[in-house]
């Protein structure tokens, strides 16, 4: 099968949908298929380097996010290039620019298209200070509008999926469908980080990576910390990842006088996720936005017990202390992170996390999502009722007028 992924971000950008993406091309690569990714340009690559079936489009930093872009030609171009392919489906990962320009090929090319929708919007209502609201009353109007006429969606979670009914998205099939992780990546350790760090090994490590982001709720995390050096005082905590929030944070971690247990080690790069992993006694996250469970998996993949706020997908992958403990509030996140920190790992503990892996590997990612395609596909190929007009309808017409004037703006 020849698929195409239109995206507004993948790598070098370091971001859990570009992860995602580039775990859904490996393995369906492995599988077989071809696959072609439609994306912008970067500044970190070079415009003449030569990248083997990834097409790049002229793009510019979005409003306040300057590490995430847009594209601003192509259209045309992208028509012409999934043409020569001969693409069988259209696969759209993020709603604006790539988005758009993917709906229009499989308009032009009488193909089906899905989408994944990776970003709960509701949790970045908050970004004011930058000028850069959208109000959730608004979310529910962009995103059914963005899914019109789209052949089905993916939803990485069930909350996800719940989201999208909500918003009146119920004329499309909606398959769960858990990211995956691309297990055989996260190999030996490439780098010592307890010689890096200065941490001595044996020493109790907690882990937060990820996007310092204000969602995040990492201020928690750090508070939790505070305490937990009360009964442990060797502990250490580990942050990785860069942000909005870092100045906030580090402003935190000097006001509680924790310079010396508390570490920012900045963003990590894909391949070396797996050494902070492994560095960790349990990965934390304090976070209750999340849609999906990739750092989750990455831990246990790397054999790491987790600590995080229960979630409709979290509830389902937790089946044992093993995986990880779910909590509701702060003394409850404190005391689980305290009793991994004091628990000697098991080679019992190993399996049921392997076992768990194995549930959602990037393998088993790519079947369900190629299942998929081919329901799409022979759906598709049963209806002679596609819109094959280049007109757009109205609401696509208002989703483009919104994005126009910039859709996190207050009025």
């Amino acid at each position: 099968m020849k698929i195409g992924l239109f995206t507004d971000t993948y790598f070098p950008q370091v971001s859990g949908v570009a992860t995602s993406i580039q775990t859904l091309k490996d393995a369906l690569e492995e599988q077989g298929h071809q696959v072609y990714i439609f994306t912008t340009t970067d500044p970190k690559v070079d415009k003449h380097a030569k990248e083997e079936h990834i097409y790049r489009f002229s793009s510019m930093p979005y409003f306040g996010f300057k590490d995430r872009r847009l594209t601003f030609r192509g259209l045309i171009q992208a028509v012409d290039i999934a043409r020569e392919l001969e693409l069988d489906i259209v696969h759209t990962q993020t709603e604006f620019s790539l988005g758009l320009i993917g709906k229009y090929v499989a308009r032009r090319l009488k193909i089906p298209a899905i989408h994944t929708y990776h970003t709960m919007y509701e949790d970045y209502t908050h970004y004011v200070a930058k000028g850069m609201l959208l109000k959730p009353s608004a979310v529910s109007h962009l995103v059914k509008a963005y899914l019109k006429s789209m052949d089905g969606c993916i939803a990485p979670s069930e909350r996800v999926k719940e989201s999208l009914l909500s918003y009146g998205v119920d004329d499309i099939p909606i398959p769960v469908i858990p990211t995956g992780v691309a297990v055989k990546e996260l190999g030996d350790g490439k780098e010592d980080l307890h010689a890096k760090y200065g941490i001595k090994p044996g020493t109790p490590v907690v882990l937060s990576l990820g996007r310092l982001a204000f969602e995040k709720n990492i201020t928690m995390t750090i508070s939790a910390f505070s305490e937990i050096l009360e009964q442990i005082p060797e502990a250490r905590l580990i942050i990785a990842g860069d942000g909005p929030a870092r100045k906030s944070l580090q402003e935190q971690v000097e006001d509680l006088g924790l310079q010396d247990s508390i570490t920012f080690v900045g963003m990590v790069d894909h391949d070396q996720v797996a050494d902070y992993y492994r560095l960790a006694t349990v990965f934390v996250s304090s976070s209750d936005s999340e849609t999906q469970g990739l750092t989750f998996i990455e831990a246990l993949a790397s054999n790491r017990p987790f600590v995080a706020i229960h979630s409709p997908y979290l509830d389902q992958l937790v089946t044992n202390p093993a995986i990880g403990q779910l909590v509701n509030d702060y003394d409850e996140f404190m005391e689980a992170v305290v009793s991994y920190l004091k628990r000697p790992m098991t080679e019992e503990d190993e399996e049921i996390r392997k076992a768990a892996v194995k549930n959602v590997d990037a393998s088993t990612f790519a079947t369900r999502v190629h299942a998929f395609y081919e329901q799409v596909i022979h759906d598709y190929q049963q209806h002679d009722d596609h819109d094959d007009s280049d007109q757009l309808n109205d609401d696509e017409i208002g989703y483009i007028k919104r994005l126009l004037r910039n859709p996190f703006r207050r009025n």
